[in-house]
């Protein structure tokens, strides 16, 4: 029989497998933004939130605040690192009034982190009130990187395009939170579920809004990609006219 140490050990490694596919999962809008040069309308509210939100669970996954939580500790801290490379690539690629805005949240958030570890292990003398305190401030920020689409949710009712909403990031979101879910029932542990669990339902939301508006975006780019020809052909055609008039004056 297969003891639950080993079980939750299993879906935990599995989490971090997913989790990291989850935070590698943009690198092609990023590809596109360094081509294109520009972030466009891609928002940096998701990566700024996961960025706080891996820092906040690598304080969390300390053996002096939560003994055994080396899984927990060793994906956000990796998913800490790819952050700080997406928001590097978005303050290089986005104008100077979204730079600073950027810039700013970002250095608000490594204060907030470097007090707070400061707080809880100054403050706090046992690990269970170091894990409650944290533990309830995680759950704000998971639920944070897992509500920070929603404004992106709210462009694609609007635009009824899922174009700056990327699909596999929505479905590995989804994905991660289950198996987290799954990871914090075994050994029950409520900072992880509730946050986890309602990321869960966030996930599948995003999901749905994807299969209704998929048929609409795909017809508005071959749209714009119709009318960006056409009005190329209208730019070439004076041209080669006033050329072909231009060589037969004498």
């Amino acid at each position: 029989m297969v003891s639950s140490e080993f079980a939750r050990t299993a879906v935990g490694i599995i989490g971090n497998v997913i989790a990291l596919i989850l935070f590698l999962s943009p690198v092609p809008t990023f590809i596109q933004i360094v081509k294109k040069g520009s972030v466009e309308q891609f928002s940096a509210v998701p990566y700024l939130a996961t960025f706080i939100n891996c820092g906040i669970w690598v304080l969390y996954g300390l053996p002096v605040v939560h003994p055994h939580s080396l899984l927990v500790i060793t994906i956000n801290g990796t998913g800490f690192v790819i952050e700080t490379v997406y928001l590097l690539l978005f303050l290089i690629y986005s104008d100077r009034k979204q730079r600073i805005k950027v810039l700013l949240i970002a250095v608000a958030e490594l204060v907030f982190l470097g007090v707070l570890s400061a707080l809880v292990l100054t403050v706090a003398h046992t690990t269970k009130v170091r894990s409650d305190i944290v533990g309830s401030i995680a759950i704000v920020g998971n639920i944070m990187m897992y509500a920070a689409p929603l404004s992106v949710m709210k462009l694609v009712i609007t635009t009824k395009s899922v174009e700056y909403m990327p699909f596999f990031l929505s479905l590995f979101s989804t994905l991660n939170g289950i198996s987290w879910t799954i990871y914090a029932l075994i050994r029950f542990d409520p900072y992880i579920v509730i946050p986890n669990g309602l990321g869960s339902l966030l996930g599948v939301t995003q999901l749905i809004l994807y299969a209704a508006f998929y048929k609409s975006t795909k017809r508005q780019m071959a749209e714009r990609k119709a009318n960006a020809e056409m009005g190329l052909a209208e730019t070439v055609g004076p041209t080669k006219i006033n050329n072909v008039a231009h060589n037969d004056h004498p």
